[in-house]
């Protein structure tokens, strides 16, 4: 299928046998990792997904790790010194491809809890990094060029939330709106990328039952990525794994780190499969090649972009 935007065309791609992303050519690749919705102490498959989402990025050679937020069940941590920063992250994510830094939003489970303290460990922590609730970082490609990544804080815009257990009260949605506006227009990156927990679209059929398309993200955030043609937009919060474009704009799901659940149709000629996994992406000037890899290490689904 091809995007209708001005620069950008996306293909299904080719992989080879136990390959996670297809065959690359000769350009230097930035690599990463994102997985959602994941802190459960190890259960709910979670520690099989983190061995396995280890091993991928031994074998690509990942630079980063990211987490598209739902970091701790049920309710978030309640301080630095809470034990499921060990029991859910220090002891689970072991292996040495992903020890190097993790870049981390907060889902709507994080916001039961104690966020600041989310924010605070990462003066404690040599891989954790959520320098703020919003916030960008410009990438250089190894190749040369750059990516600029934008990752958000979603929850405070899902009106449903308010008066609830998940606590935006007092967030400033306006502000984090206009700061993307300005920082998208600004990039100069020949790849920009957005990641928040929720989905603005989803592949999964709206009768399924579950929290799939989130009309209020429609209504007011994914203007702003059409607006600055942004390519891509990564999230978590459905405990599946999905791909989806919808006029001219990919979006990605990759909310299977622990629990998940079976999707029970697809819409918009989208991608869903409920297993236990992880998104594997990378990035070079010209192309951004993902892959959706399930816990046993087989890709399930993947795609490439190409700047046009």
């Amino acid at each position: 299928m091809h995007l209708t935007r001005r620069q950008f065309v996306v293909t299904t791609a080719t992989l080879t046998a136990g390959a996670v992303l297809p065959a690359q050519a000769q350009e230097p690749t930035l690599n990463f990792v994102l997985i959602g919705d994941w802190g459960r102490n190890g259960h709910d498959d979670q520690a099989r997904v983190a061995a396995q989402m280890g091993a991928s990025a031994q074998e690509m050679g990942s630079h980063f790790t990211v987490s598209v937020g739902d970091n701790f069940y049920e309710s978030g941590v309640s301080s630095v010194e809470d034990a499921q920063w060990n029991s859910s992250f220090e002891r689970i994510y072991t292996a040495a491809s992903l020890q190097s830094p993790w870049k981390v939003i907060l889902g709507n489970h994080d916001y039961r809890g104690n966020v600041q303290a989310q924010l605070d460990y990462s003066t404690k922590s040599h891989r954790w990094q959520m320098p703020a609730r919003y916030f960008n970082e410009v990438q250089a490609l190894p190749g040369g060029g750059s990516a600029e990544f934008f990752y958000l804080d979603t929850s405070p815009f899902i009106k449903k939330y308010l008066g609830s257990s998940v606590r935006i009260e007092g967030q400033d949605t306006a502000a984090q709106l206009r700061w993307l506006d300005a920082r998208l227009g600004a990039s100069t990156a020949e790849w920009k990328i957005v990641i928040g927990h929720h989905p603005i679209y989803s592949s999964v059929d709206p009768n399924d039952g579950a929290d799939h398309d989130q009309p209020d993200l429609i209504a007011r955030l994914d203007p702003v990525l059409r607006k600055h043609d942004v390519p891509i937009y990564i999230s978590g919060h459905d405990h599946c794994l999905q791909a989806v474009e919808v006029e001219g704009v990919a979006y990605v799901v990759t909310g299977a780190g622990s629990q998940t659940y079976t999707p029970n149709g697809t819409v918009r000629g989208g991608f869903a499969a409920g297993a236990h996994g992880f998104m594997a992406v990378r990035l070079s000037a010209q192309n951004l090649d993902y892959g959706l890899v399930d816990m046993h290490g087989k890709t399930l689904f993947s795609q490439r972009i190409t700047r046009a």
